[in-house]
């Protein structure tokens, strides 16, 4: 009887997917954080259905949005000023909240991925 309850208890466990509700965060105004090494980055971005303009260490940027599905999406910088920013960088929310989400993203065609923690201002 206990070998069944564990076996049941794990089976159970198994199935469990963390909350997505991406709809919630297709557009916005936006807090987001990234640790990368040791050092916290932070921006602010406002989201449309197909344009992001974020705010970073007093810089805007702007992007087109290629929405992949609910819960991915390809960044196009709109006038890249360098060969980094040409590239296209595909971010995909992995869990969200009633306030926030948690992504990973890298450049296109890139295994290396980074996390950050977006909250919604609005």
């Amino acid at each position: 009887m206990r070998c069944f309850l564990i076996l049941l208890l794990l089976c159970l466990s198994s199935c469990y997917e963390p909350s997505r509700n991406c709809n919630d965060y297709k557009t916005g105004q936006f807090y987001s954080e990234v640790v990368i090494g040791d050092k916290l980055f932070k921006s602010t971005f406002i989201r449309s259905s197909h344009l992001q303009i974020e705010n970073y260490n007093n810089k805007v940027d702007s992007s087109q949005l290629r929405w992949i599905n609910n819960c991915e999406v390809i960044f196009k910088t709109i006038n890249p000023k360098n060969m980094a920013e040409q590239k296209d960088i595909h971010l995909k929310i992995l869990t969200t909240t009633d306030s926030s989400y948690t992504y990973e993203y890298s450049y296109v065609g890139e295994t290396k991925k980074q996390k950050g923690i977006a909250y919604k201002m609005d």
